[in-house]
């Protein structure tokens, strides 16, 4: 039996036909629906990651190069301008029960049956903060290495490193008259720092930093 183009055309105008062409634009509805949603959570979580952040500062600057005094440059993801000086910020996004050590050469993450390691990130802070100091003048310099609200340290945090939630504590902004005198005596070796430093093509969101197990 041979068909002509008019029986195909009509077969394919079927019911059933019409019915399965439904259901693929409602599947693809549906997955352009959530891929939206998704895209529009995380780019408030990272609004919101932000402005936590830079909440403790009086200037800050964001994804830049520092030159390392050896010809090169290191990536660094904000410095902020607080009521203690100027605080190097290396942002982690690693989600699970965080293990890690001052002595340590890797730290252990765990999350649910998985479980992973990544550099203790100490060592490049010292850089950065080292770094930075070149350019900074009298301007004390301090550095921590800061984890989202993803990670956990059930054994307590070491040396250096920072919960997001608790920045604000332990950099409050100026909130006295003295200590806005004592940051804006510090003006023209901030300005000094943001001339010495440039742009970063490297631009780490939360969505990559250095993430294990990441959603």
């Amino acid at each position: 039996m041979q068909l002509t183009v008019d029986d195909v055309l009509q077969r394919m105008d079927s019911p059933q036909n019409r019915l399965i062409g439904a259901s693929v634009l409602v599947v693809y509805g549906v997955a352009a629906l959530l891929y939206v949603l998704r895209t529009v959570r995380r780019r408030r979580e990272r609004r919101r990651l932000h402005e936590a952040i830079i909440a403790t500062s009086v200037e800050y600057l964001r994804d830049v190069l520092v030159p390392d005094g050896m010809e090169g440059s290191m990536h660094v993801d904000y410095l902020l301008l607080t009521s203690r000086g100027v605080v190097v910020i290396d942002l982690r996004n690693v989600k699970g029960n965080i293990f890690g050590g001052d002595q340590m050469t890797e730290w252990t993450v765990m999350s649910s049956a998985d479980r992973a390691t990544f550099p203790n990130p100490q060592h490049a802070l010292y850089d950065r903060v080292a770094a930075v100091k070149q350019f900074a003048g009298d301007l004390p310099v301090e550095g921590r290495v800061l984890f989202t609200r993803k990670g956990r340290f059930p054994k307590g945090l070491p040396r250096w490193t920072l919960m997001v939630d608790s920045l604000g504590a332990e950099f409050p902004p100026p909130d006295s008259e003295a200590t806005q005198n004592w940051v804006d005596g510090y003006r023209e070796q901030w300005q000094q720092l943001c001339q010495s430093v440039s742009a970063s093509p490297l631009r780490r969101q939360p969505s990559f930093l250095a993430e294990v197990f990441q959603e």
